[in-house]
């Protein structure tokens, strides 16, 4: 299954500074639809969101199983769907390259990659060559390539370091670009600045609403799991109501998932 003509060039040019695209991260077909349902415009997987419905903690999740799962949550609508990649989930430039070309064939508009292997963060220099060897392999399969910068979620919020890292993935040919992690405004305005390609912002406690990064010039808001654990919040409250109370005022929650379920699924 290649990727439907245009629908990649269609999810980049969503991608407008000040008019941030927002994107979603659905964790099954069920959830792909409801958010087209309510009007959103693209789609992208979440590594950690997925590794839940499996009983997996994040990073736990094989390529065939992302794979399989993007392509599921690409069928589930019309929208362009980008997928959470890991680390491409390789270390050679063979092996990145090989995840793009694999996911080229299952009709998505774009990918990621990130820095971090799940023991360490690659160094610069590797780093951008990984990207390099991601961004080719994009461009031959038509998907739209994140470059991510991990410093700030694994212990090193170095800001200069992160911008430094983005300019060389900016280089290496990464069509986005994507610290998750940077929550204050100062900050994400001075990578906007310091790049010339869209900046994708991870929704966070402490992040800035979306009209002020809009304002710093942000291209693309992203939740994470965090749409995912949402609902499962919901269903710990419902369950341990259940089971404490022995009551069911749970089901005064439930009205709105029905109906977008009913008018999504019919």
């Amino acid at each position: 299954m290649s990727n439907p003509a245009g629908r990649s060039r269609r999810f980049l040019d969503l991608h407008l500074p000040g008019q941030p695209l927002l994107l979603p991260n659905p964790w099954d077909q069920g959830a792909a639809k409801i958010l087209a349902g309510l009007g959103f415009q693209a789609l992208a997987t979440t590594s950690s969101g997925f590794a839940a419905t499996l009983g997996r903690p994040d990073g736990s999740v094989t390529l065939d199983e992302a794979l399989t799962h993007a392509m599921a949550i690409v069928t589930a609508t019309d929208l362009p769907v980008s997928a959470d990649l890991e680390n491409c989930f390789a270390d050679t430039l063979d092996g990145v390259a090989h995840t793009v070309r694999l996911a080229a064939q299952t009709g998505l508009a774009g990918c990621s990659i990130e820095d971090f292997s799940r023991t360490r963060l690659y160094d610069r220099a590797e780093a951008a060559d990984r990207v390099a060897a991601a961004a080719a392999a994009a461009r031959d399969g038509d998907l739209v390539l994140t470059a991510r910068a991990e410093n700030y979620l694994h212990g090193k919020p170095d800001l200069a370091d992160t911008i430094a890292r983005l300019q060389a993935y900016q280089e290496a040919g990464a069509d986005v670009l994507y610290a998750p992690g940077l929550t204050r405004i100062e900050d994400i305005a001075a990578l906007v600045a310091a790049v010339d390609r869209p900046v994708n912002v991870l929704a966070l406690p402490g992040v800035p609403p979306v009209a002020e990064l809009a304002a710093a010039g942000v291209s693309r808001v992203s939740v994470g799991g965090a749409f995912a654990f949402a609902a499962l919040s919901a269903l710990v409250d419902a369950a341990t109501e259940l089971r404490d109370n022995g009551s069911y005022g749970f089901h005064t929650q439930t009205a709105a998932g029905r109906n977008a379920a009913k008018a999504a699924f019919g």
